[in-house]
């Protein structure tokens, strides 16, 4: 572990990982102390799934890779108690991305469009290596950002050196617009034409984005945030319902979903 350090409410981990093969945007990694870590425990723990959020450098050289992260639990809080030089188990990267849920998608994505990259909360971290991608092919990209305050929203220096459209929306209004961040999102979304929207965040905040795009008749996917113990298909924690019945594994069909195959009635 190189680094672990304070990121507004959050934390920024930076670790060298030997071998890594590079990741995808959207793809996530599984994260733990694990039993030979340098974080002491007493009991049994299972790893967090995490997004990868960003990679420095020639990642397949190096396997430098960061991540953001909140603490919310024991799981977390033993991950910030660790120091640089300790060791921590890494599992991934994991899961389909972005790029793979747009081309699997039943119809193809229109590229003369803005693209709406819309985070909320811990979700804002699945967005930056997708809104990087997204700038540097030549798309239009605005970046819809969402908190309950200025120190929830994680990641911003980041996003703003990327030079895309940054919006910022923040409940108590401590920056940017007062409000929920689907408000702007719905003022865009009237007056665009060719728009896509990518969200990640707390599912009603992923709910109402479904629900705008397809009102009007806007492609919407969406990067799931399930509980899961294992992260490649074994625990079946991580399942979500289907609109057209059954369920699938957020760790291997996703995380990354066409917004119009989840059914939200059914997902918590």
């Amino acid at each position: 572990m190189l680094a672990n350090r304070p990121e507004r409410s959050g934390r920024r981990l930076r670790l060298a990982v030997p071998g890594w093969s590079g990741s995808r945007p959207g793809q996530f990694l599984m994260l733990g102390p694990g039993a030979e870590g340098g974080a002491v425990r007493r009991d049994p723990l299972l790893p967090r799934p995490m997004a990868v959020y960003r990679e420095l450098g020639d990642a397949e050289a190096d396997g430098v890779v960061e991540v953001l992260y909140r603490v919310v639990g024991r799981g977390t809080a033993l991950i910030a108690d660790l120091r640089e030089g300790e060791r921590v188990s890494v599992v991934g990267p994991l899961g389909r991305g972005f790029a793979e849920a747009l081309a699997d998608a039943p119809q193809p994505q229109s590229a003369a469009g803005p693209v709406y990259l819309v985070g909320g909360g811990s979700g804002i971290a699945s967005l930056y290596a997708w809104a990087r991608a997204l700038a540097r092919a030549g798309r239009t990209v605005v970046v819809l950002l969402g908190a309950r305050s200025r120190d929830d929203l994680l990641g911003w220096s980041d996003f703003e050196a990327l030079g895309v459209e940054l919006v910022a929306t923040t409940e108590d209004g401590s920056q940017g617009l007062r409000g929920l961040v689907t408000e702007p999102l719905a003022a865009r979304l009237e007056t665009s034409a060719n728009a896509t929207v990518h969200a990640c965040g707390p599912t009603p905040m992923m709910r109402a984005c479904a629900a705008l795009a397809n009102e009007r008749g806007v492609p919407c996917f969406v990067s799931l945030e399930n509980p899961m113990a294992c992260g490649f298909g074994v625990c079946l924690g991580c399942a979500a319902p289907l609109r057209a019945g059954g369920f699938a594994l957020v760790c291997r069909a996703g995380p990354v979903f066409d917004a119009g195959e989840i059914d939200w009635a059914g997902l918590p």
